[in-house]
């Protein structure tokens, strides 16, 4: 994939993408909340991170060299 196809998918995916995975992610912290009551303080963190952190995983070719000029 070149690096303009690159940079057009990666703003769409920050774009879209990115507020998309925060809707989910906020509706599964309210579904836990609801399912098993509040989790504790560490435990919301740790869940975050994680959710935080997996999100990028699948994008991780996509948003390399990004930055980077024209090679």
């Amino acid at each position: 994939m070149d690096l303009k196809t690159r940079k057009r998918l990666s703003l769409l995916i920050l774009l879209l993408g990115l507020p998309g995975y925060i809707v989910v992610a906020w509706v599964l912290l309210a579904w836990i909340d609801d399912t098993w009551g509040r989790l504790p303080i560490w435990g919301e963190f740790i869940l975050i991170v994680v959710l935080g952190i997996v999100w990028i995983l699948p994008f991780k070719r996509i948003f390399t060299g990004i930055g980077k000029g024209d090679e």
